[in-house]
């Protein structure tokens, strides 16, 4: 999370990643002392920081940024997805969780793209230019512990429909691991849009992947059975993860890394074969990572509702620390908040979603971990929409969708990943939540 080609702009793929690789030069005017913009002092350092780590040769966007040329062409363009904050590609809204990786443009920055474009896109004098930004070739982390791989390359058409392919990779562990850092390298950044992980201890994964002739096996929504964990993801800018200090996640032996990755065709045949990187911990962590799911299954969405409401909750019974958020809904979703409620009656927002969109479904890691005591209650609103109005309702005429993993299915989900003392907590919370949402244990 369709048969036909994506718009240009939805290519206009752009990052935070670089905030912290390359100085930045923007020049602080304000709006009303803004004089003739110029590439070299006003749009290049946007761009540089949040653009281009996409929008350069050799990567997943459709057109590089990476010159004065690249710009200019396009200086409208770029005003007008800025303006609509269509892109860059970040979906939560301000002030509901202070996420790692943000990629949100400052309405002064906005201001600077348009009065750029109404203005002749004067060029300016290349001394002004701020450093041209770095990329690491090698792992972000350093050597990792282990590096896993894609059995075999994967083919993906020239045109179509955009693909979900699933892959089981292996990880042969002697022993339980504690798992701290993850990596994510695409095989082939020109074709893959996004990948998600999972853990798979029941063998599931494996089976379904022998059952289907193709290398991996075909899955949209999920992975195609009940993970027992997840690590993580990638999207274009993704940078590698690591987990708190302190904090890692168990991994038992047998275990099975599963990755499900999106790929949109490029209009040429295009291969691809993925690795990740996994860093483990040396000595046993003071905390366990672990993820929850807040999810409502009895889903009942009649045709025609431009605007159904669908909520779930849970109350945690042990103090907890949340690393990370991970929304889930299909093409009808397009609303979802989750936000957590103390003893207290104070209310901690921790993630909406005003303008859900598959295509840019992602993790997102808290800078710093949000603190919920016990007794927490954590509640996920989520609208759907499966009126005819819909462009992607994938049902014409609409008609009523349930939960299910299919592209005509739905679901309302929201993985989140906390932190723990102790393994007995660890299952404790489990138990609890499952238990609150109507699962028998």
């Amino acid at each position: 999370m369709i048969g036909f080609r994506v718009p240009i702009a939805l290519g206009l793929t752009c990052t935070g990643l670089l905030a912290a690789l390359a100085p930045l030069s923007l020049a602080q005017r304000a709006p009303a002392e803004l004089g003739p913009m110029t590439y070299s002092k006003d749009i290049a350092p946007i761009l540089y920081k949040n653009c281009v780590a996409c929008h350069r040769r050799g990567e997943v966007a459709p057109f590089p940024l990476e010159s004065y040329q690249d710009a200019a062409k396009r200086a409208r363009l770029l005003a007008e997805v800025a303006a609509s904050r269509y892109m860059p590609p970040w979906k939560p809204e301000p002030g509901y969780g202070d996420f790692r990786g943000a990629r949100r443009l400052t309405d002064q920055e906005i201001t600077l793209l348009r009065r750029w474009a109404e203005t002749g896109m004067l060029r300016g004098n290349d001394a002004d230019l701020p450093p041209a930004p770095t990329f690491a070739e090698g792992w972000r982390m350093g050597e990792p512990d282990m590096v896993l791989r894609m059995p075999q390359p994967f083919t993906v058409r020239a045109d179509g429909p955009d693909v979900f392919q699933t892959f089981v990779l292996p990880m042969n562990l002697p022993k339980d691991q504690y798992v701290c850092g993850f990596e994510f390298r695409p095989g082939n950044r020109r074709v893959l849009h996004h990948s998600v992980s999972y853990l798979d201890n029941s063998g599931i994964a494996r089976r379904l992947d022998a059952a289907d002739p193709a290398v991996g096996y075909s899955s949209f929504g999920g992975p195609g059975f009940t993970p027992s964990g997840a690590l993580g993801g990638w999207s274009p800018g993704a940078s590698a993860v690591r987990l708190p200090d302190g904090v890692a996640q168990v991994v038992r032996k047998g275990t099975d890394l599963v990755i499900q990755n999106h790929y949109h065709p490029t209009g040429k045949v295009e291969t691809d074969q993925s690795s990740i990187a996994l860093y483990f911990s040396k000595t046993p962590p003071r905390k366990i990572a672990i993820s929850v799911p807040l999810l409502q299954r009895n889903l009942d969405i009649p045709p025609g509702a431009k605007r159904h409401r669908v909520t779930a909750s849970f109350v945690t019974p042990i103090d907890l620390q949340v690393i990370s958020v991970t929304p889930h809904m299909h093409f009808l979703g397009r609303e979802m908040k989750v936000t957590a409620t103390l003893g207290t009656g104070a209310t901690v927002p921790m993630i909406w979603i005003r303008d859900w969109d598959y295509y840019w479904h992602s993790q997102y890691q808290y800078r710093t971990p949000l603190a919920l005591p016990a007794g927490t209650r954590i509640e996920m609103e989520a609208f759907f929409d499966n009126s005819a109005d819909n462009p992607r309702n994938p049902n014409s005429p609409p008609e009523r969708v349930g939960w299910g993993s299919e592209t005509t299915d739905e679901m309302a989900l929201c993985f989140i990943q906390v932190a723990v003392e102790k393994s007995s907590e660890a299952a404790e919370l489990r138990n609890a939540v499952l238990k609150q949402l109507g699962f028998s244990r």
